[in-house]
């Protein structure tokens, strides 16, 4: 009986989670904090090295620090998307510069992807059906 409780219970859970994931642009955030967690994976400096290097190595940090921050805060503050989508592709395009080509290319993608896709998300849009079917009109 104990099984029966876990799935009703795992299957409410699951049922919340899409819908607090339905009224969010929840894979763009999710991209754009993905990019800035890898970029900062791919730092090899301790920051005792950046401390001394100065500001373009403090930015290798700060970019990707501040583009993983505007990932949770599109999931969590889904109604300023766009200022964050803004802030997050130019932060993507910056950490061309400071962190390894953008994390070797794939932090760049990632961010900039997640970023154009929370950009485009409509709040409340209903499902377009008409454009799946379409011999049928």
């Amino acid at each position: 009986m104990s099984s029966g409780v876990r799935t009703d219970s795992s299957r409410s859970l699951r049922a919340g989670f899409r819908q607090w994931r339905a009224h969010r642009p929840f894979w763009g955030g999710l991209l754009l904090a993905l990019a800035g967690a890898e970029i900062l994976l791919t730092e090899k400096a301790s920051l005792k090295v950046v401390m001394h290097i100065g500001m373009q190595g403090l930015a290798g940090y700060l970019l990707p620090t501040m583009m993983l921050l505007c990932g949770l805060l599109i999931l969590f503050n889904p109604a300023q998307r766009l200022f964050y989508s803004l802030l997050g592709i130019l932060l993507s395009l910056g950490t061309w510069l400071t962190s390894n080509l953008g994390g070797f290319f794939i932090g760049l993608l990632l961010g900039a992807v997640g970023s154009c896709l929370t950009f485009g998300w409509l709040p409340d849009q209903k499902p377009r059906r008409r454009l799946l079917r379409r011999g049928h009109a």
